[in-house]
């Protein structure tokens, strides 16, 4: 859409004609694409961005880079809010080729595969799946009963996904208004999920708002888990049952979540970190090759001493 349109529909002044394909991050937007400045934690990033234009507020207008074009509005996380419904692909393709199966590919009754979806060799599609349009699943892959995957989502090789998982959903993005009002970020990005990679059953890996949330290759993930929107997750990692990445969190290789261990989202864990069972994670972990517990999170020997300290407490209370 020619951003003069854009503009002219959320209520904004622009005269520009430049022609703009979609919404992206200060970060990763390119000059035929939308950003936004909401935290000025990422003021830096502004000053950096190749953006075509950026919702900003009149306080950080002068911010804006000489070749970007500052769409100012009261609440910049609203105007990306309104302006992604616009940008969100239909629900359903109505035209596109046929699904292209590989060959020796098993699928059974009451699977439903999409346009433009492609399927590799040796796989393996029992009963109840949907697969979305758009689709690209590798080869000798297994998608089990009642497994979703939804438009535009990648499955490399080799991949094994269990049944009732839903890769794809939307990510939990809503902005909210002065008076309370929660409006809908539509998600219009997807997900990658790598090679050689197993999903537990009944789990959910919610596609990005923009770009993708990745799921790199070797990942072993448990029954139970969420991982939430533009989340990335490093070669090797492995997840134990419920638990839960908050949005945008980057984990290195080979990280360990323990059960119904958590993050709070916006922050990276180093390569080779494990966290223990119920560990919350709400910083950043720069060090690698750590042990983690608890909440607020401390390494997991000073976790154990602590333990053990409140344990005596508690007995000479008796």
């Amino acid at each position: 859409m020619i951003l003069s349109s854009i503009a002219k529909e959320l209520n904004l002044e622009s005269n520009s004609d430049i022609n703009i394909i979609g919404l992206n991050t200060l970060k990763d937007a390119t000059a035929n694409e939308i950003s936004f400045l909401e935290n000025k934690k990422y003021l830096s990033q502004l000053k950096d961005t190749k953006a075509g234009a950026v919702f900003v507020t009149s306080q950080f207008k002068e911010e804006v880079p000489l070749d970007t074009i500052a769409l100012v509005c009261d609440v910049p996380y609203e105007s990306l809010a309104k302006a992604s419904k616009i940008f969100a692909p239909a629900l359903v393709e109505i035209n596109g080729a046929k699904p292209k199966i590989g060959t020796n590919c098993n699928i059974m009754l009451n699977v439903h595969i999409g346009l433009n979806t492609t399927i590799g060799d040796n796989c393996t599609l029992m009963a109840g799946a949907f697969i979305g349009d758009n689709v690209t699943i590798g080869d000798n892959c297994v998608i089990y009963p009642n497994v979703t995957i939804y438009r535009d989502c990648i499955v490399g090789d080799d991949v094994m996904i269990h049944s009732g998982t839903v890769i794809g959903s939307d990510g939990f993005g809503f902005a909210t208004t002065k008076t309370g009002q929660h409006i809908k970020i539509y998600q219009n990005g997807n997900v990658k999920i790598g090679s050689n990679v197993e999903i537990g059953a009944n789990c959910t890996i919610d596609r990005a708002v923009f770009s993708s949330t990745i799921i790199e290759d070797l990942v072993r993930i448990d029954n139970l888990v969420h991982i939430a929107h533009n989340c990335k997750i490093g070669y090797g990692c492995i997840f134990a049952g419920q638990a839960g990445l908050s949005g945008s969190s980057v984990l290195g290789k080979y990280v360990v979540m323990a059960g119904q261990s958590a993050t709070t989202g916006h922050l990276e864990i180093a390569p080779y970190t494990t966290i223990a069972g119920r560990g919350v994670v709400s910083k950043s972990i720069v060090e690698p090759k750590k042990q983690w517990a608890g909440f607020p999170l401390m390494e997991h020997r000073t976790w154990l001493k602590l333990q053990g300290r409140i344990s005596r407490l508690l007995q000479k209370d008796k």
